[in-house]
């Protein structure tokens, strides 16, 4: 996506009113589908057992985009790169978090995404990044194994104190996970999936997420306000 392109999408995001869905985007396509839903709320957060997540447009909080409500941290087990169980909640509690749905053939939103975010760290304090994990969660399964994806993920944290973490498993527990994160589900074998970027912090919730129109700049600024509590 260029430059200019993500110029114009910042603008119609802040003049959302009220709410906008989170949309799928097609890898590689021209259009985009939105998913549809909102999220039930619970007191201190959102429960997302069924329905995607909701976002509204920025309040000059952070560079990224302010969550209507925060989200709670996600509870589901899967495999990582290692070939061993991932329970990402117990794995990343009190800790701030990046977490994105995506494949590794994506030619375009995938990869923008992971360079995108190793620029950021690429630009911050070791304090800042030191708790930081990055988490990237396969949603094609079936040619994501284990070794794919650290081969993979392995290009973009190479030289970071962060090691990026992939996660894959059953299609059941994929969607699983993308339900309990509050992300549309993703379609056409994985390929039609959510662009959001979600940043939880040290109170397991995210209260900022990050999609195509937000810019290295964007993560590494709000990655520092998670970092201090904000």
């Amino acid at each position: 996506m260029s430059s200019a392109v993500r110029g114009r999408l910042r603008p119609t995001l802040a003049a959302l009113s009220l709410s906008a869905v989170v949309a799928l985007t097609g890898c590689g396509a021209e259009g985009q589908d939105e998913g549809s839903g909102q999220a039930s709320a619970h007191a201190g957060g959102h429960s997302h057992g069924d329905a995607p997540a909701a976002v509204k447009g920025p309040e000059d909080r952070y560079a990224g985009l302010d969550l209507a409500e925060p989200y709670r941290r996600p509870s589901f087990t899967l495999t990582d790169t290692t070939g061993a169980p991932f329970d990402f909640r117990a794995a990343t509690a009190g800790r701030p978090t990046l977490l994105f749905f995506g494949y590794t053939n994506c030619p375009d939103v995938c990869p923008t995404t992971m360079a995108d975010i190793a620029v950021a760290l690429r630009g911050l304090d070791a304090a800042v990044v030191k708790d930081l994990q990055v988490v990237f969660v396969t949603t094609d399964p079936a040619f994501d194994t284990p070794e794919v994806l650290g081969e993979y993920l392995g290009r973009f944290s190479a030289g970071l104190p962060v090691p990026f973490i992939g996660l894959t498993g059953d299609q059941e527990a994929i969607d699983q996970a993308q339900l309990s994160t509050g992300v549309p589900l993703a379609e056409d074998a994985g390929r039609l999936h959510s662009s959001l970027l979600l940043l939880y912090g040290a109170d397991d919730e995210a209260h900022v997420a990050f999609d195509a129109g937000n810019t290295s700049r964007d993560i590494a600024a709000d990655l520092r306000l998670v970092a201090a509590g904000a």
